[in-house]
């Protein structure tokens, strides 16, 4: 049965994980949606209460019906690169692969239901205090007074995006940030602003879940006033650490409640030793973190996405459950 990878072309990070399938055997299929219809094609046909479909990506034709896993990467939008692209082929072609790949017995690495409803910061932060991780006092709001009051009750705040996206192009990652003790907070009425309470970090973490399993490292501080790690120096080097139990268990839960086979959890380590939950990326990066401490998470990867189903169970959301 073969893996298939949605993603772009340029996706070194899915690379590392198809290096590790090839050297066991497992066929993969690699597609970027927004390759339909041009490099891609979909065929799906429902006859005498059966479904057979196909996909074709790259000169290679796959059966839907014979896909084991299904590792939704970073898909490009679909049929975005067609010869006569406009929104109305966008939403068919979306409609037309997503909804026959849920057709498909795969296990998914994410679903697209849990993907998308885990994108939402808000809710992963109220998920967040429900699994027992501690939230650092944060306030999402377009109320510039509630802003003032929040600020007077947490005088050393950030603000960072709802979002974490930049509707630029090409898309430009907008940073954390300090909020000066003197700010003017009238223009929070335009738009939804976060605020949140700085936390006095020693270090930062990136505990990557995959499966059941969690690979987490470590990144001392470089300075007291350093507040995105993604903008950190590169003198100070990731390291392997291991997982507090109370953490350990909040992740768990989280995961599971979220419904998700993967995800990338950023902390921050405070002078105690608490770790503060920051977000969950679905389809975080992991790359960067594999090259500096040899965790294996490319290769976890790709022994979650290698495992089959058994015949007795379904796949929701990419776990398996007991069929009913």
């Amino acid at each position: 049965m073969t893996v298939l990878i949605l993603t772009c072309e340029a996706d070194v990070t899915a690379d590392m994980v198809v290096v590790h399938l090839n050297a066991t055997g497992v066929p993969v299929v690699r597609l970027d949606p927004a390759d339909l219809t041009e490099g891609a094609a979909l065929s799906g046909e429902y006859v005498h209460g059966a479904f057979r479909g196909h996909l074709s990506s790259g000169g290679r034709l796959v059966s839907i019906g014979g896909l084991r896993s299904v590792w939704v990467r970073r898909p490009g939008t679909a049929a975005t690169r067609a010869g006569a692209p406009s929104a109305w082929l966008t939403e068919e072609s979306s409609q037309a692969l997503y909804g026959m790949l849920r057709s498909s017995g795969a296990r998914w690495m994410n679903h697209p239901d849990a993907a998308r409803r885990a994108r939402h910061k808000p809710w992963q932060l109220r998920l967040a205090q429900r699994c027992g991780l501690p939230v650092p006092a944060t306030l999402i709001t377009t109320f510039p007074q509630a802003a003032r009051e929040f600020s007077e009750r947490y005088p050393d705040l950030v603000v960072k995006p709802v979002s974490g996206a930049h509707p630029q192009d090409p898309p430009r990652a907008v940073p954390t940030s300090r909020v000066t003790p003197d700010a003017d907070f009238s223009a929070v009425a335009f738009g939804p602003t976060l605020l949140q309470r700085r936390v006095a970090k020693r270090a930062d973490i990136r505990l990557t879940v995959v499966g059941e399993r969690m690979l987490a490292a470590r990144k001392a501080a470089a300075a007291d006033d350093e507040v995105d790690v993604r903008f950190a120096s590169p003198d100070t080097p990731w390291c392997p650490v291991e997982v507090p139990p109370r953490i350990a268990d909040g992740v768990r839960a989280y995961v599971r409640e979220a419904e998700l086979a993967y995800g990338a959890f950023d902390f921050a380590e405070d002078a105690d030793g608490t770790w503060w939950f920051l977000e969950c990326n679905q389809s975080g990066q992991f790359g960067f973190v594999e090259v500096e401490t040899g965790q294996p998470i490319a290769r976890t990867i790709a022994e979650w996405l290698a495992r089959p189903v058994p015949e007795h169970e379904e796949c929701v959301n990419g776990r398996g459950t007991a069929a009913t």
